[in-house]
């Protein structure tokens, strides 16, 4: 479908639902879907940032920026989803309690924005694409036990279809990388705690400085495995020697490269092994 029509589509889906509340996280999805709420819905929407320690600070102010520079509404709540020992424990479900912790504080949220008033209700959308249902995703369950809408899904958009789209809205964000939060990074069974969030945070912040902008830090307890498209493998060999002494200093014992270079959501080839 052009993207002239899938514009067409998506506008006439969010129109529909006269107010909207928009779990945003400032990734590509979430983003197209706020601009896109409030272009066609303006005041009658709202972005809903969830910030915590697995949020690193560079996207929450790359979330900050955008929404700031398009206009949109923007609420930011705090989830404390690190004070759930089922999400610490980081076992393959640790999303669904991510995500069951986030849309409860909207919840909260979206019924003190209703109040007792006799009008249409807020509804509550994200972003999770077509795509997405091809992989791992336990925070799709959640999102169906809370009765969240999903657009894109409905719609039958793609990743690459919302990409299309946001290239067609003249936005920046088209071609920004997927960065999923921090504790994605964590082998799964190894317990997430604001250390090991912090360590894979500056690793990456690290790497992002010296140019790379697709990449992962994998946290392996005294190990960082990097994960960085092979074209890119010349850039981790030419800063080597820096990239292991800030590795180092951050308290990784061992710094490897993965030979199998950059693959989104790789730990989830440890469920697939089990």
């Amino acid at each position: 479908m052009e993207p002239r029509r899938s514009a067409q589509k998506l506008e006439e889906y969010l129109k529909k639902m006269q107010q909207t509340m928009i779990a945003y996280s400032g990734g590509v999805d979430s983003a197209l879907l706020a601009f896109a709420a409030h272009r066609v819905l303006g005041g009658q929407m709202m972005a809903v940032l969830a910030d915590s320690a697995s949020l690193s600070r560079r996207e929450y102010r790359n979330a900050l920026g955008f929404a700031q520079k398009h206009g949109i509404p923007l609420q930011i709540i705090q989830t404390q989803e690190l004070e759930d020992p089922s999400y610490q424990a980081n076992q393959a479900d640790r999303c669904y309690h991510c995500k069951k912790a986030l849309f409860a504080k909207i919840e909260v949220l979206r019924k003190q924005l209703q109040g007792s008033r006799d009008i249409e209700p807020w509804q509550i959308s994200y972003g999770v694409n077509v795509d997405d249902l091809g992989d791992y995703r336990p925070g799709i369950q959640a999102a169906r036990e809370a009765s969240i809408q999903a657009p894109y899904l409905e719609l039958g958009f793609s990743k690459q279809t919302i990409r299309d789209l946001c290239a067609y809205y003249d936005l920046e964000i088209a071609d920004k990388p997927a960065m999923p939060c921090t504790a994605s990074r964590i082998a799964y069974g190894e317990k997430v705690t604001p250390k090991k969030l912090s360590q894979v945070e500056q690793a990456e912040d690290f790497l992002f400085d010296l140019g790379l902008r697709v990449l992962r830090v994998r946290h392996h307890g005294d190990t960082a495995r990097i994960e960085v498209p092979q074209a890119d493998f010349e850039t981790i060999w030419t800063h080597h020697n820096e990239i292991c002494q800030k590795f180092h200093a951050l308290g990784f014992v061992y710094v490897a490269l993965d030979l199998d270079g950059f693959k989104s959501g790789s730990l989830n080839s440890m469920l697939k092994a089990r």
